[in-house]
């Protein structure tokens, strides 16, 4: 669940990166006379982007949450999100129930423009594309086959989750509001809980039920209309938006600063465009939603903290009765209208609190990120994107190996589908009979399995997600063959060293049974195509390093992990058969990269009961991926024996 919420996080920076200059619009265009054509049209502008925050949602987690980033979730998502929102409007509600758009109940105003709804949306899209996107229907409805499928798919389940919220969303939408009606009456403890409440259901859209309490007539209170209206009592009046300014102006931005501050190095400069961005709308305007959605998924403690402090601000001020009002959010635009009308109450002092705000974010947000490893944005890992050694005429050499293996596979018009795991490309074609396996093996790859006549594998090495890539791009872009093929790629060789000699002791990765690599049920390892080696089957849940090193590598799906020895020996520690399709869930890695290790210490626990219950094998592969050969004449003796993690195994000598 961690990792599927931190890749929602990450596929919403692409649509909050727009929201940036929607909220600037909005916020030149208030700042400006009323009554100037050019601020209602940069509002008009603005506001277009805005309203389509969902929607943008929707396409945004789409394409984020899918395998190959495919328009067609996308379209799909499109589809799933006017759906509901087309079937729950007023208009139609009321043409379903044969009532008077005037009696349906108001929770269906609220269904339009609503978040959850785009986020529902986009995964439900995602979902349905990652597992139907090559479906194979029967001849006479094979025009509708794979991605095709996708937006009829779509239309079908969301129109089963629209009939359920038909039934569930009035009454919730009823119950908050009931819900925040009980805090009216309790000062400047009711406005601190509309303040937690309001920011923690932003993420579901029911945060407008509390703001129809408290913002306008529901309850009798209709802080925003009487403000504006200059009606009420003077420090009373406003107290439901007042705390908001510290927040927005203040405290998020310089909790955009802590985010910052603590992101990677590698990273620090998206991560600063990012939240620049978002800092300058929320302090500038008062939309929020750039930086709030920048961590709401990834680091969901965070954006809890940030709900308390919210509330307390808004308590805070409610409590010295200071008050200032907005017609669109509370940043310096709202703020530098309201702060002259009669009924703000001590405004200035607003910009005072926004100072300790911004501390106790700063801080607050430093400590949670440290003390609880929270994914921000910018501590994501970079291993995945390390850059490539060049070659001449500007191609890597994964580019030139790409090269060689799209002209022996046919090019475009054979290939279908690129995938990889760890070590190995798994391709999907309409033909493998057209394949040339010898220009395939000249390419200087590891090997290739034949699985069918529509699937083969070609073994890369721990470095396949380059090749991959740059295969990927050669498909979308069907790039023509060429009529000379580039040069074969020299095969790895063992590292050596001038006259120096080195022992290094490989311990077992796991308490199990030692197996020879030959005997593991995968060609790619028993084979060899990978280097040498050897296997434990293992009875216990914890896998250690096998060797003295460096972690070099931490795959996504953490199922491997990539060890360089002192003496550059290359290895490869490979949990599981096929557990890439796992995409992580038994694993929890207890290194990080660039991290020195001694043999013996602890790099995965994993969950072998899942892996068995998902029906694959728990065999655990040690393979020196450079091609070393480890003495064997220890390791003979210890084949199908029980040892313990740790144990010493074998040696392992380099010149």
């Amino acid at each position: 669940m961690k990792d599927y919420l931190q890749r929602m996080g990450r596929s919403l920076q692409l649509p909050v990166a727009v929201l940036p200059a929607a909220a600037l619009l909005v916020g030149v265009g208030h700042y400006l006379p009323s009554k100037w054509f050019l601020a209602q049209f940069l509002q008009a502008g603005g506001t277009a982007i805005l309203n389509q925050l969902a929607l943008l949602f929707a396409v945004g987690l789409a394409l984020g949450m899918v395998k190959d980033k495919s328009g067609a979730a996308a379209l799909a998502a499109v589809v799933a999100y006017y759906v509901p929102v087309s079937i729950l409007a007023p208009a139609s509600v009321a043409l379903l129930k044969g009532i008077k758009v005037s009696h349906v109940a108001p929770a269906f105003s609220a269904i339009s423009g609503n978040v959850f709804i785009g986020i529902v949306a986009g995964l439900i899209a995602a979902a349905l594309y990652n597992r139907f996107h090559n479906t194979q229907l029967p001849m006479a409805l094979s025009f509708f086959s794979g991605k095709r499928m996708i937006p009829i798919l779509a239309a079908l389940v969301m129109l089963v989750f629209t009939l359920i919220l038909m039934v569930i969303w009035p009454a919730l939408y009823g119950a908050l509001v009931a819900f925040g009606k009980l805090f009216v009456h309790l000062g400047a403890v009711g406005a601190g809980l509309y303040g937690f409440f309001n920011r923690l259901l932003i993420p579901t859209g029911l945060h407008q039920a509390l703001n129809q309490v408290f913002w306008f007539n529901t309850a009798g209170i209709n802080d925003i209309g009487k403000f504006w209206a200059n009606e009420g009592v003077k420090g009373i009046t406003g107290r439901y938006q007042a705390g908001f300014f510290p927040v927005m102006m203040f405290g998020l931005p310089a909790g955009a600063l802590a985010i910052y501050r603590n992101a990677l190095p590698a990273r620090k400069k998206e991560t600063a465009g990012l939240m620049l961005a978002g800092a300058f709308a929320a302090f500038f305007t008062g939309v929020t939603e750039p930086l709030e959605f920048s961590f709401m998924f990834v680091a969901w403690p965070l954006y809890l903290l940030h709900a308390v402090f919210t509330g307390l601000s808004l308590a805070f001020a409610a409590l010295m009765h200071w008050t200032a009002g907005f017609t669109f959010s509370a940043g310096l635009v709202d703020f530098v209208l309201s702060a002259h009308l009669p009924i703000a109450n001590q405004p200035l002092m607003l910009l005072a609190q926004g100072v300790v705000m911004a501390v106790i974010y700063y801080f607050g947000f430093d400590f949670a990120i440290k003390k609880f490893n929270l994914m921000t944005p910018g501590r994501e890992p970079v291993t995945a994107e390390a850059p490539v050694v060049t070659t001449a005429a500007g191609q890597d050499k994964y580019q030139i190996k790409a090269q060689q293996l799209y002209q022996a596979l046919g090019g475009a018009a054979n290939l279908t589908v690129v995938d990889n795991c760890t070590t190995r490309l798994r391709l999907q074609l309409n033909d493998t009979g057209k394949v040339d396996q010898t220009a395939i093996k000249a390419a200087g790859v590891a090997g290739l399995n034949v699985i069918s006549k529509t699937n083969l594998q070609i073994i890369i090495g721990t470095d396949v997600q380059f090749v991959a890539d740059a295969l990927s791009a050669l498909k979308a872009n069907h790039a023509q063959l060429q009529a000379n093929p580039v040069t074969p790629i020299a095969a790895p060789v063992e590292p050596s060293t001038t006259g120096h000699t080195a022992t290094e002791t490989l311990v077992s990765p796991a308490s199990g049974e030692l197996v020879p690599i030959e005997q593991v049920a995968d060609p790619t390892f028993a084979q060899k195509m990978l280097g040498d080696g050897f296997a434990v089957e293992p009875t216990a849940d914890t896998i250690v390093a096998p060797v003295d090193g460096v972690i070099t590598t931490i795959f996504p799906t953490k199922h491997a992990i990539g060890i360089t020895t002192p003496a550059g020996v290359e290895i490869l520690v490979h949990i599981g058969i096929n557990t890439v399709e796992l995409e992580g869930t038994p694993f929890e890695v207890l290194v990080k990269t660039d991290q020195h290790i001694q043999a013996g210490t602890p790099l995965v626990k994993t969950d072998l009961t899942a892996i068995q219950a998902a029906g694959k094998a728990t065999t655990t592969m040690v393979i020196l991926t450079n091609m070393v050969v480890i003495d064997h004449t220890s390791l003979a003796q210890l084949h199908s024996q029980p040892i313990q993690a740790g144990d010493p195994v074998a040696t392992l000598t380099t010149k």
